[in-house]
C-alpha cells in the first residue's frame, strides 16, 4: 500500500462517521484482479472511474429522462439526471461524513441499464420479456456482465448493491447506498417540474400552494428544503446512535404529495406523453424482429446466451442498451422503405 493511501485510509478512520463505509473495509469484487487496489485510488474511486469511462455511461446523453425527443437544448436527458443525482448525493454524503467516493460511484451508475424512451421503454420490455424487466436490475446486469466486451466492470460489492437497490422496496446495505434513493427522487421530481414548465405542460401556479408553502416557491428552494431536511434529520438520528436516513416528516409528506401531483399532471399527462405510444409500438416491433432473427443482434449480446441467458434476455439486453435515436434509426433501417436508386 502506498503512503498516499495509508494517509487517506487514516483520514477516513478519523474523519468519517461511525455509520460510514470505509474504503479499506470493502467486501471486494466478484473476480480477483491483478491490480494494486491501493495505489492512489480507493476501490470506490476506481469504480467511479470505470463507470464514467464505460459505453453505457456515454449513451445516457441520448436517452430520455421525462420528455421524448424534446425540441430544445435545455431539457434533461438521462445523463444530466444522473449528474444531478450525483451532485445531490455527494452533498448529503459529505454533510453526514459518509463515504463520498462510494456515493458518487453508485449515483453515476444507478441508471446505466435504463431503456430508450425512459419508463415507457421499461414498461414495454417488462411486458415482453419472460421474467420481466426492471431498470435497476438491468443496471446491475450492465456492470456485471454487459460492459467491457462481456467481462463487466467488476465493481465492488457496495457499489453494485447501491445500484440495484436505488429503487424498489429493498434497501441498500450501506448508508451511502441509501442516499441514492433519496437523491434520485429529489432530483427527478424537481427537474421534471422544471422541464414540464419549460414545455408548457405546467406553470408554477399549478403547483398546490400548500406544497409551495412547505417546500418553496422555486426549483432551487425546493431542492434546498428537501436536501437539508434529509441531512439535519439524519444528523439527529446519528447523534442519537440511530443509523437511519430520513427527512423531517413534514417535508417527507410534502415531497410525496408533490410526487403524486407530478404523476397526475405530468407523468400520465396525455399531452406530455403523446409520443410514448409510438415509442412503445416501435420497441415492440424491434423486439419481435430480433426475437425471430436472433442472429441479427451483435455478437457481444449473443455470446451470453446459454444456461443463464435466454434468447429473450439477450434481445432485451440489446434493446435496453440503445439510445433513443439509435432505436429510431434501427427501426427505420428495418421497417421503413427507402428510395431506390440504380
Amino acid at each position: 500500500m502506498t503512503e498516499i493511501m495509508k494517509n487517506y485510509y487514516g483520514f477516513e478512520r478519523s474523519f468519517l462517521s461511525p455509520f460510514a463505509t470505509l474504503s479499506s473495509a470493502t467486501k471486494g469484487r466478484m473476480k480477483l484482479e491483478n491490480i494494486d487496489e491501493h495505489d492512489i485510488r480507493t476501490p470506490f474511486m476506481r469504480d467511479r472511474d470505470r463507470i464514467i469511462h464505460s459505453k453505457s455511461f456515454r449513451r445516457l446523453m441520448h436517452k430520455t429522462q421525462c420528455f421524448l425527443s424534446p425540441e430544445g437544448d435545455h431539457y434533461r436527458t438521462r445523463l444530466t439526471h444522473t449528474l444531478e443525482v450525483s451532485q445531490i448525493a455527494r452533498t448529503v454524503a459529505r454533510s453526514l461524513c459518509l463515504n463520498e467516493d462510494l456515493t458518487e460511484a453508485a449515483s453515476l451508475g444507478h441508471d446505466l441499464g435504463h431503456t430508450p424512451f425512459g419508463h415507457a421503454g421499461e414498461r414495454v420490455l417488462n411486458e415482453l420479456c419472460p421474467g420481466g424487466f426492471k431498470h435497476n436490475e438491468q443496471s446491475l446486469r450492465v456492470v456485471d456482465l454487459l460492459e467491457h466486451d462481456g467481462n463487466g466492470l467488476n465493481l465492488t460489492y457496495e457499489v453494485r448493491n447501491a445500484i440495484v437497490c436505488h429503487t424498489g422496496a429493498v434497501e441498500a446495505d450501506t448508508n451511502e447506498g441509501k442516499i441514492i434513493k433519496f437523491a434520485d427522487q429529489i432530483a427527478y421530481i424537481n427537474h421534471d417540474i422544471d422541464d414540464a414548465i419549460r414545455a408548457g405542460i405546467l406553470t408554477n401556479e399549478d403547483i398546490p400552494q400548500y406544497l409551495k408553502d412547505v417546500l418553496g416557491e422555486t426549483h432551487g428552494e425546493r431542492i434546498d428544503t428537501m436536501v437539508k431536511a434529509l441531512i439535519y434529520k439524519t444528523k439527529e438520528n446519528f447523534a442519537n446512535g440511530i443509523s437511519k436516513l430520513e427527512m423531517y416528516s413534514e417535508i417527507s409528506e410534502a415531497t410525496n404529495k408533490l410526487r403524486e401531483f407530478m404523476f397526475d399532471n405530468v407523468y400520465f399527462n396525455p399531452v406530455a406523453k403523446s409520443e410514448e405510444v409510438k415509442a412503445a409500438e416501435m420497441l415492440n416491433k424491434l423486439y419481435e424482429y430480433y426475437r425471430a432473427n436472433i442472429d441479427k443482434i451483435p455478437e457481444e449480446y449473443r455470446k451470453n446466451i446459454g444456461e443463464n441467458c435466454s434468447d429473450d434476455r439477450a434481445v432485451c439486453d440489446y434493446i435496453a442498451c440503445m439510445s433513443d435515436r439509435y432505436a429510431v434509426l434501427t427501426f427505420e433501417n428495418l421497417f421503413i422503405p427507402k428510395n431506390w436508386n440504380k
